[in-house]
């Protein structure tokens, strides 16, 4: 390593002073620690330099505009913040490196406990963030184990902290957190998010293996637990042939991180006591006789999968569990002559899963339809819950997160669906009974299920966001056409409203120049110069048809009509105008003008007439008699009908194609009002229950708001819009009662949740 990169990468992190609270590194780490830096900033550069080439793959690939704009708009996002995000990462790692050798006087090292006073439900998007974090950990740790172990030994041997593989600042699980850290500034959606820690783990954590080496030889070389030996990484207990994990006696842990032991121990420890400070309320009090015997875990799920192999005969709720365990027990008990009862550990996860399902059963969320499905996996989800705790303990749990996407695209199935002919009902109904038929003591199924059901409900999704944004364009563009339209009437208001001018002008402006405008203002908006031309001709046509005198007026008249009549025809062809309708009005429009063209002609004439001959010379009389008949037809005129009359004295209001008659007036609420307090809380993406009647309801989601009219659009689950409503008119629903938010937080989250709220409700009561 050359000096000119020590020096650079020493910018990133200045050393602390010699009063610094932080301990000086031995020069050892140092070594290691800008070694490590200078390979791990390569790792970033090539991860940034390839991030494109990924993003634009996924912008190709994309099946909307909305979609391929978020992936380019990413791509932009990070081009603009790489420097920052290479820089805030390298500054965390030299921080870490620099508190390594802190002395912390009068605190001593401990455990984070759970505490179920602020436990809060995950939002969705931190939660696919964790599960894709502990995933890529769990796979570095794998493959690099051995040689971080040793790393972590050497550093814990020349410093005063004391490290662990979570801990130690070159440890995947640390450089994940620092690489999050760094990219907090980016506005980007969770799916870009999943793809930069995808990059990450491909670019950076998947050459950690050739660094811990580098690491610990240039460790070894400076003296430092040189004996320290190469062993056999630790190995799972090997399976006996034909035996299940849960006959063995094992839990398996599916996908769990091999560092969560205790996480797992402390989350389900906290519900057990919780659950012992309320036997006898909440839960009964077990009485056992003295030579009560506990059956084991594996005897507890060969009972219960007797039992669900009855259960698709049954409804869920018809099902009395801890009833029909009682009658098998003593069926047991009397075959061995002992009493065989339920462990005390399983009997407690028989409650909270028993406790979870009730709230399942109850929430108002699931349609009723869906839920006697949903209630049927009970026994499978009791059963992995038996043979695995991590299932209380981890949001990633294949059978937890198989139950929360059933439970998700169940939200805007309505009641009225056909279940026999809806796609979604029938894949849900074949998962619980392939759980049902198929899980005996293998959690692996939940893996195999969640995959299949998540292809399904993607391929839906697509589908119905496929559909959803042309009903948002749609509605988009009529909302455009909406405030032409408005503009238009403007318009036509500012020039017409109190005038009286012939009915075939007024016609003619708001029956078909109108058209011509509301295509301008659409095409090029009411700034520019075609709008102007399109108002000016509509005023030259006004002008061109109102009562005017002078020679002055005559000669603009004679001048105007020429350019009015090309500049009305071509307007109109260019709205595909009706031409019949066209050719009457251009007919009518013709006669009006030549009765203002004799107007003229007669009021010049009257004019000459009523002079005083007295008072002009005898020049002056012969040379106006002599001018005379110029001004007077030599033929008699054609008589013209007068044009018919109007005053235009109401508003002119332009109707869109195929609009209905306007409907009552709404309801005004005050600004405060609760009611409009909760529809500006609405988010697009919100599921909502509208009562229609007593018997029927309508579930949607909010698809757009339309700003420039107010529209609230909503949208089924395929993506076809149901209902729009104004902002009042969702307010005056909220006040009735007729519309209820539906949640669309995690379900088996809210369950556990709500039975941790009541069991610490029933312990301080």
């Amino acid at each position: 390593m050359t000096d000119a990169k020590v020096v650079h990468l020493n910018k990133v992190a200045p050393e602390h002073s010699p009063n610094s609270p932080v301990g000086r590194l031995p020069v050892a780490l140092i070594h290691v620690r800008d070694k490590a830096a200078q390979q791990l900033k390569q790792a970033l550069q090539a991860l940034f330099d390839n991030a494109d080439d990924t993003l634009f793959e996924m912008a190709d690939r994309a099946t909307s505009n909305a979609e391929q704009n978020t992936f380019f708009e990413a791509m932009r996002d990070l081009r603009l913040k790489r420097k920052n995000i290479e820089r805030s990462f390298l500054q965390k790692l030299f921080e870490t490196f620099s508190a390594l050798n802190q002395y912390e006087i009068g605190k001593s090292a401990q455990l984070d406990t759970v505490s179920f006073e602020t436990l809060a439900l995950i939002q969705n998007d931190e939660l696919e963030q964790r599960v894709a974090v502990d995933s890529m950990v769990a796979k570095a740790l794998s493959h690099d184990a051995q040689p971080l172990a040793h790393l972590t030994t050497r550093l814990n041997a020349i410093i005063t902290k004391k490290l662990d593989e979570k801990t130690t600042p070159l440890g995947p699980e640390a450089l994940c957190g620092a690489f999050l850290d760094a990219c907090s500034s980016l506005g980007v959606e969770i799916k870009v998010k999943l793809i930069i820690l995808k990059l990450f783990e491909k670019y950076v954590l998947s050459g950690l293996g050739p660094m811990y080496d580098e690491a610990n030889q240039l460790l070894v070389a400076a003296g430092v637990l040189p004996e320290l030996k190469s062993t056999p990484m630790r190995r799972r207990t090997a399976q006996q042939p034909g035996v299940s994990r849960a006959a063995q006696g094992e839990a398996p842990v599916m996908g769990a991180a091999p560092y969560a032991d205790d996480e797992v121990r402390e989350v389900f420890g906290a519900l057990q006591e919780l659950l012992s400070q309320v036997r006898g309320v909440a839960v009964p009090r077990r009485e056992l006789p003295a030579d009560a015997l506990p059956i084991s875990s594996h005897d507890l799920t060969r009972l219960l999968s007797h039992l669900q192999q009855r259960m698709p005969m049954q409804a869920a709720d018809d099902i009395d569990l801890r009833r029909q365990l009682e009658q098998l027990l003593s069926r047991a008990s009397a075959k061995s002559g002992k009493t065989r009862v339920v462990g005390e550990v399983d009997e407690d996860v028989i409650n909270l899963v028993s406790m979870l399902f009730e709230f399942i059963l109850d929430d108002r969320t699931l349609p009723d339809s869906l839920k006697a499905l949903i209630g049927r996996m009970q026994i499978p989800m009791l059963k992995v819950a038996v043979l695995d705790k991590t299932f209380f303990s981890r949001g990633s749990h294949p059978a937890r997160r198989l139950l929360n996407e059933i439970a998700s695209a169940a939200l805007g199935w309505g009641e009225q669906d056909d279940a026999q002919r809806d796609s979604l009902y029938q894949k849900i109904e074949q998962v619980v009974q392939r759980l049902l038929n198929d899980f005996v003591d293998d959690p692996a199924i939940f893996s195999e299920l969640l995959a299949e059901f998540l292809a399904f409900v993607g391929d839906e999704r697509r589908r119905s966001e496929l559909l959803e944004q042309r009903t948002r364009d749609a509605e988009e563009g009529s909302a455009k056409a909406e405030l032409a339209r408005r503009q238009v009437e403007q318009a036509l208001n500012e020039r017409l409203l109190g005038k009286t001018l012939p009915e075939v002008v007024v016609r003619l402006l708001q029956e078909a120049w109108s058209k011509v405008l509301m295509l301008t203002c659409l095409k090029h908006g009411v700034e520019s110069s075609e709008w102007q031309m399109a108002l000016a001709t509509m005023d030259d046509l006004v002008w061109s048809v109102e009562p005017h005198e002078g020679v002055e007026a005559r000669q603009q008249l004679l001048e105007l009509v020429p350019g009015l009549l090309k500049a009305l025809r071509d307007g109109l062809t260019s709205a595909a105008f009706d031409p019949f309708a066209t050719g009457d009005f251009f007919s009518q429009l013709e006669a009006l003008h030549v009765q203002g063209l004799q107007r003229f002609k007669r009021s010049l004439v009257e004019a000459e007439v009523e002079q005083p001959v007295e008072a002009l010379a005898e020049g002056e009389v012969a040379e106006g008699m002599a001018e005379m008949p110029l001004l007077v037809l030599p033929e008699p005129e054609p008589k013209v009908e007068a044009a018919v009359m109007v005053a235009v004295v109401e508003e002119i209001i332009l109707s869109a194609p195929g609009e209905t008659q306007p409907s009552e007036p709404e309801a005004v609420l005050p600004d405060d009002d609760e009611a409009l307090l909760q529809v500006d809380n609405l988010r697009v993406g919100s599921w909502v229950e509208f009562q229609e009647d007593e018997e029927h309801k309508l579930r949607c989601k909010l698809a757009a708001v339309i700003k420039p009219t107010g529209k609230y659009v909503f949208v089924n689950r395929t993506g076809m819009k149901v209902l729009e409503k104004t902002r009042m008119g969702l307010a005056v629903e909220f006040r009735r009662g007729a519309i209820r938010l539906l949640d669309d937080a995690l379900l088996f989250d809210r369950a556990l949740e709500s039975v941790i709220g009541n069991l610490r409700r029933l312990k301080n009561a």
